[in-house]
């Protein structure tokens, strides 16, 4: 067994154990190697990135909504306020560690796109896609100056996904699950609902249209990711609809997207 052999049998192992963090070494490593990595390979690759950076943005959404208790007794303003230092320090924390994940998989990324075969199609829409996740998540926890780089660079790495993967057939589960993204992003992070939705709906109608195509290895994939595009058509539009009739919508929901198809 190869090096490279070795380290995707491990990462296969740390999957199964949900040692996440292990399989993320393992498959950092194949990564850099040549020749560049198989659709396995770069599933694996994305599954081991997706469950790190999922744990912390999880961590990192219960600190940012968690207020405490409201303390108004005098006597307890002092401890009050230390415990907001102390959530302050810890939250700094964990936005540190989710920021040099993000940015350690842009440049494992920028330097896999640099090498790929300019006729791999699939590849780059996957890749371009993965792209503008990680910028999304940066997005997601930055402001300012700092946001609005991010906020571009997500966009312009979804809009190279979405021009190439017109070379792909509208069921294509990584082209469904671009499109998904990219709603997402449109509707979390630009706070564009019409734009959201037009990208969603294309993508959902164009898959119906060429479902008697859809090939048995892609059904399962292409299907669930429909299936989501139309649960976040139906949310956002309910939405809409109740800030037209009075003005508060419904509370706000995390959206459902797709990291990788399995």
């Amino acid at each position: 067994m190869g090096e490279r052999e070795e380290l995707v049998y491990k990462s296969k192992l740390a999957e199964q154990a949900e040692r996440y963090e292990d399989m993320v070494k393992f498959m950092k490593t194949v990564a850099y190697m040549d020749p560049l990595m198989s659709i396995e390979e770069r599933n694996l690759f994305s599954v081991a990135y997706k469950n790190v950076i999922g744990a912390k943005r999880a961590s990192w959404r219960i600190l940012q909504g968690n207020e405490g208790s409201d303390k108004n007794d005098k006597n307890e303003k002092n401890e009050k306020v230390q415990e907001k230092k102390c959530k302050a320090i810890y939250q700094n924390k964990v936005e540190g560690e989710l920021k040099h994940i993000c940015h350690e998989v842009l440049d494992i990324l920028t330097t896999i796109l640099g090498k790929e075969d300019s006729n791999a199609s699939e590849s780059k829409v996957f890749y371009y896609k993965m792209k503008g996740d990680y910028y999304r998540y940066l997005a997601e926890i930055t402001t300012d100056k700092e946001r609005e780089k991010v906020v571009q660079e997500a966009q312009e790495s979804y809009q190279e996904s979405t021009i190439i993967s017109n070379t792909l057939c509208s069921t294509h589960p990584i082209r469904l699950g671009l499109a998904l993204n990219f709603s997402v992003f449109y509707y979390e992070i630009l706070d564009e609902q019409e734009k959201a939705c037009e990208v969603a709906k294309k993508a959902f109608d164009g898959a119906i249209k060429e479902l008697d195509t859809l090939q048995e290895e892609n059904f399962k994939d292409s299907t669930l990711i429909m299936q989501l595009l139309r649960d976040n058509l139906t949310l956002w539009t309910s939405d809409a609809k109740m800030d037209d009739d009075d003005g508060e919508g419904l509370q706000q929901q995390e959206q459902v997207e797709v990291e990788d198809i399995e």
